[in-house]
C-alpha cells in the first residue's frame, strides 16, 4: 500500500510538472547579438526563466541589426512575428512610422499594470527613445557610445606616456605619427565611421546633423553634414591616411580586429567593445578616455550620443502573453541585472541605480575607464544638436555616407564633394520617407 501511495504521489508530481511546462507561455525575443554578446544575452535571459515558471523567454539570433529588422518586418507582414525584436538606434524613426505594428512600452506597462518608472533611466537613453511629450516607445537595452581606446604598450614603445591620452585631434595626429614611426602598421583607426566620425562628431562639437533638431521636430528635414567644420574634419582625416596616421579598417566594427591584433595604437570604438578588447590585448593594456575634439570648432566638447539598440514590442499576440513581456522588461530594468550586463559587456548602465551599484562594488577602480561612456553622455545638458538623431531611412543614409567616405579614403573624391554628394543623396531618401509617412 505504501509503495502504491508513493508511486501515485510521484505520478501526480510528474503530471503536474508536465502540465506546468505545457502551460508555460513562450515569449519570442529576436536579437542581433552573435558571439560573446549572444552568450551574454542567453546568460541574461536564463535567470528570468528560472525565477518563475509562467513564462519562458526564448532568445533567437537573427543576424546583423539590419537583418534582424528586415526579418521582423517580413514576419509581421506574415503574422508570424516575435513578441520582442531588438532594433538599433538608426531604426527608431522607421519603427515609429510602422503604424499598427508597434506596442509602445509606456502603453504595455500601463495595460499590464506592471510597476514602471521611466525616469529611472539615464537622460540620454530615455530621451532618445521617447516621444516629444516624454512617453517611452521601446525598452532601453544595450546602449553604447563611442570612446577612445589607446594601446599603452604601443605608446611606451613610441616613447609616449601611456597614461596621457590625447584630448584633441592635433594631439591624436602627433602621437599616432610617433607610433607609426616606431614600427606600427597604423596610428589610428575607427569603428562605425558614420556613427563615430560624422554623427558623434557633430554632437561632440554641438553641430547639427539635420534640420529640425536632428529630426526630433518633424520628418520634413534636410541633412547638414557638409558644413565647413565637417568638411575640414574629413579633409584632415583623409590627409592622415597618406602616411598611415589613420587607416580605414572597414565598415561597422571590422577595424577592431586591427586594434586587437596590436596593429593600431589608437581606436575610436563602441564602449561595448571594452570586454572584447581586454580579452584580446590582456587586462590593463588598453586605456579608455573621452573622444578627441577640435579646439578651433568647439572650445570644449558638448556630449556624445548613444548607439546600440532597444527592445520593441510588436502587436498581434494574445493579451495574456504581453503580461509576460512586461514582466520580462521589469526584470531587465532591475539595478542588479543592469549592473551585471554593464560590467560583463561594456554597454552603458541604462539606470543610475545600476551605475551606483557598479561604482560601489569597486568595478571602476579595477577597470579604469569603464565609466567614461556615461560621463561622455552626461558631460553637458543635451542641446538640439546633441540629444540624438531621429532620421527616416537612416539605415540607407548610413550606407550612403559610408560609400562617400570610402571614396574620400580611396582618393576618388575630395571631402567637400563627397559630403555634398552625401547630403544630396541623403536628402532624396529623406523626401521619400516623408512622402511615405505623411
Amino acid at each position: 500500500m505504501k509503495r502504491m501511495l508513493l508511486s501515485t504521489v510521484a505520478g501526480l508530481a510528474t503530471l503536474l510538472s508536465v502540465a506546468s511546462v505545457q502551460a508555460q507561455v513562450e515569449i519570442q525575443f529576436w536579437h542581433a547579438m552573435g558571439g560573446n554578446l549572444g552568450e551574454a544575452v542567453n546568460a541574461l535571459v536564463e535567470p528570468f526563466n528560472k525565477e518563475q515558471n509562467a513564462y519562458k523567454v526564448t532568445p533567437v539570433f537573427k543576424g546583423s541589426y539590419t537583418e534582424t529588422l528586415t526579418a521582423a518586418i517580413a514576419a509581421f507582414r506574415a503574422k508570424q512575428n516575435p513578441h520582442i525584436v531588438q532594433v538599433f538606434e538608426v531604426g527608431t524613426a522607421t519603427m515609429m512610422a510602422a503604424k499598427g505594428a508597434v506596442y509602445p512600452v509606456h502603453q504595455l506597462m500601463a495595460d499590464t499594470k506592471e510597476p514602471f518608472d521611466p525616469k529611472s533611466f539615464i537622460g540620454p537613453v530615455y530621451g532618445y527613445y521617447s516621444t516629444t511629450d516624454g512617453k517611452l516607445l521601446s525598452m532601453p537595452f544595450n546602449s553604447s557610445t563611442p570612446v577612445f581606446y589607446r594601446n599603452k604598450e604601443m605608446m611606451k614603445k613610441a616613447g609616449l606616456d601611456p597614461e596621457k591620452a590625447p584630448a584633441t585631434w592635433p594631439e591624436v595626429a602627433e602621437m599616432a605619427k610617433k607610433i607609426v614611426a616606431s614600427g606600427a602598421k597604423c596610428g589610428f583607426t575607427s569603428q562605425w565611421q558614420t556613427w563615430a566620425l560624422i554623427e558623434n562628431f557633430g554632437a561632440w562639437h554641438n553641430l547639427p546633423f539635420a534640420t529640425k533638431a536632428n529630426g526630433f521636430g518633424g520628418i520634413d528635414i534636410e541633412l547638414r553634414i557638409n558644413s565647413p567644420a565637417h568638411v575640414k574634419h574629413i579633409e584632415q582625416l583623409s590627409a592622415w591616411t597618406k602616411d598611415k596616421t589613420m587607416v580605414y579598417g572597414g565598415r561597422e566594427g571590422r577595424s577592431t580586429a586591427m586594434f586587437n591584433a596590436g596593429e593600431c595604437g589608437f581606436h575610436i570604438a563602441s564602449s561595448a567593445t571594452a570586454s572584447a578588447i581586454d580579452k584580446a590585448l590582456g587586462q590593463g593594456v588598453a586605456g579608455i578616455s573621452m573622444m578627441p575634439h577640435w579646439p578651433d570648432v568647439a572650445a570644449k566638447p558638448q556630449n556624445s550620443i548613444i548607439g546600440g539598440a532597444t527592445l520593441w514590442v510588436l502587436q498581434g499576440k494574445p493579451a495574456a502573453e504581453y503580461v509576460g513581456v512586461a514582466k520580462f522588461f521589469t526584470y531587465l530594468s532591475r539595478p542588479d541585472v543592469q549592473a551585471k550586463w554593464h560590467q560583463e559587456t561594456g554597454y552603458v548602465p541604462i539606470t543610475s541605480a545600476a551605475a551606483d551599484i557598479t561604482e560601489k562594488a569597486g568595478f571602476y577602480k579595477s577597470n579604469p575607464g569603464r565609466d567614461i561612456a556615461v560621463k561622455q553622455l552626461q558631460l553637458n545638458a543635451p542641446t538640439e544638436n546633441s540629444k540624438g538623431l531621429r532620421i527616416g531611412n537612416f539605415v540607407q543614409i548610413r550606407d550612403v555616407v559610408d560609400e562617400e567616405l570610402e571614396a574620400v579614403w580611396a582618393g576618388q573624391k575630395t571631402a567637400k564633394v563627397a559630403l555634398d554628394d552625401a547630403v544630396k543623396r541623403g536628402n532624396e531618401l529623406l523626401k521619400r520617407f516623408e512622402a511615405a509617412n505623411r
